[in-house]
């Protein structure tokens, strides 16, 4: 099922006709758009940018990768990032595309990232809303993916552009370090630690 059509089916304030991926301009870059909820509650294309400076609400989708011992796979973003530049994230995240399917968004984004692919086990929704500086906001609606990999054989490639650097951290020590050193990881993921672990690790 789309994004558009979970949406609607979750009444997540879709309260006005969709707007068509025709109706935006003809130069428009997709990649640089992503749906949003806008203002007035209308689902929409808006460009990336707008939406987190104006805090709408959106779709997006995260995945984290776990060793099946206790630990999780990290990424740090890469300093050229727009928001939350060299801080330390689950595996990978991303703003799906008009009408894609969360699952294949998920996938998508692994392989961009980290040049990975691995089977997702989707594992529910999560919606939190958090300032990432420089005067944008993030407010998503999350629908979240777990894998799992064994570090010795999982070969990553991550893209330097998106990543800098992945680890593996345990999860209760990632949760104590979260806490005592909260300016080196991104808000979401915090958030993530603090409120849906058991969602995410079970």
């Amino acid at each position: 099922m789309s994004l558009r059509a979970c949406a609607q089916a979750q009444d997540l304030h879709c309260t006005a006709p969709v707007i068509d991926i025709a109706q935006l301009p003809k130069d428009a870059a997709m990649p640089d758009y992503i749906p949003a909820w806008t203002e007035d509650g209308r689902y929409a294309q808006v460009e990336k940018l707008d939406v987190h400076r104006r805090g709408l609400r959106h779709p997006a989708v995260s995945v984290f990768v776990l060793d099946g011992a206790g630990a999780t796979l990290l990424q740090r973003r890469a300093a050229g990032k727009y928001h939350c530049a060299g801080l330390w994230a689950n595996a990978c995240c991303t703003h799906p595309f008009w009408d894609e399917d969360p699952a294949i968004a998920a996938n998508r984004r692994m392989g961009e990232e980290l040049g990975a692919s691995l089977p997702l086990r989707q594992a529910g929704q999560v919606e939190y809303r958090a300032d990432v500086g420089g005067g944008m906001t993030e407010h998503e609606v999350v629908e979240m993916f777990v894998a799992v990999a064994d570090p010795a054989t999982l070969v990553l490639a991550p893209d330097p552009a998106e990543v800098s650097q992945t680890r593996w951290a345990p999860i209760d020590a990632l949760c104590a370090d979260a806490r005592a050193n909260p300016h080196d990881y991104a808000p979401w993921l915090r958030i993530y630690l603090a409120e849906h672990c058991g969602l995410i690790f079970g």
